[in-house]
């Protein structure tokens, strides 16, 4: 497996993103995603920049390490034709280290534009028309496009990136699966659902990445590592059915007033305990993953689980995993 560090947008500014990000591929991580949100989903998180300028900053920043949104919705805060040129310019920036990771949204970010927010099936059916749209883009042609969700006028990239941009797509279950993977290179989910993965596979031969998230909350402190987590990341437990329609932050804090510390504890691994973390990701490399994507929860302590802990987890995981 291939372990990632996640640019949480939601927690942190844009100045110390991108000191994170130097300090993550300093500490050997592989690869490094961002968050795409306008908003974060509870108020004491306090940040959501714009994901596209911090990673063009952390691209310019760092010299090895892969980049990737996680994920960026292509259907209504952004025109699909915008999304394949920041995604280009970003190829080209990065020196070909960027994958474009999709996903059809969340109310949160996306009812900001004031279009409203459609129900699932009109979500996935954008998303595929999108995609449709980016891939062509990408490719350099020139392209006109009067599809059932967007219009595109004789758009071109100019600065195409030579070998194009690898597209993933997040997916949650069998129907997305066949939507959604013969778009893409790579597969995104935040569950280690070894049949999602197989279903991917049977379209991608098994060449294909599976790219998968795991929150922890490292601190020399498990209950000051339970409390941040509490505070932070409590919207977690939702499930996605829960926190891709809810609108603002005021309705993560409700929907989630109820969820205690030790709930959050049995979910994320919490405190200093390193061989905790390797336990949480044994389901993802079971599951047939192929990279893993961790964030550290909270702004506070984010640099020194980068100086402290980052470097023998890694170690651990590796000698697990490897």
């Amino acid at each position: 497996m291939r372990f990632g560090y996640t640019l949480m947008t939601e927690q942190s500014g844009p100045r110390e993103l991108v000191g994170y990000a130097v300090s993550a591929e300093r500490a050997g991580f592989d690869f490094e995603v961002s968050s795409d949100h306008f908003s974060p989903w509870l108020t004491s998180q306090g940040h959501a920049p714009y994901a596209w300028t911090v990673l063009g900053a952390v691209a310019q920043a760092t010299e090895r390490v892969e980049l990737a949104t996680y994920v960026t919705c292509p259907t209504q805060r952004y025109h699909p034709a915008v999304v394949a040129q920041k995604a280009s310019t970003l190829q080209v920036l990065s020196g070909g280290r960027f994958i474009l990771g999709l996903g059809s949204g969340e109310n949160l970010n996306e009812h900001v534009t004031g279009e409203g927010w459609p129900p699932i099936a009109q979500r996935q059916d954008m998303l595929v028309e999108a995609t449709m749209i980016i891939k062509k883009l990408i490719s350099g042609e020139l392209i006109t496009w009067e599809g059932d969700y967007f219009r595109v006028d004789s758009a071109r990239i100019w600065d195409a990136p030579e070998d194009g941009v690898p597209i993933g797509i997040a997916v949650s279950g069998e129907s997305s699966v066949q939507q959604f993977a013969p778009l893409a290179d790579h597969l995104i989910a935040v569950q280690p659902d070894a049949e999602v993965v197989s279903s991917w596979d049977r379209v991608h031969d098994g060449a294909s990445r599976k790219i998968g998230q795991l929150p922890i909350c490292w601190d020399p402190d498990r209950n000051a590592a339970i409390a941040r987590a509490h505070d932070q990341f409590r919207w977690f437990g939702g499930g996605w059915g829960v926190n891709a329609d809810l609108p603002t932050p005021a309705g993560f804090a409700a929907a989630s007033q109820f969820v205690r510390p030790d709930d959050v504890a049995e979910s994320i691994p919490c405190g200093p305990d390193l061989d905790a973390v390797v336990e949480a990701v044994r389901p993802y490399q079971e599951a047939a993953f192929t990279d893993l994507a961790l964030i550290q929860a909270g702004d506070q302590g984010q640099q020194e689980f980068l100086d402290q802990a980052a470097e023998p987890l890694l170690q651990k995981l590796r000698d697990a995993f490897g």
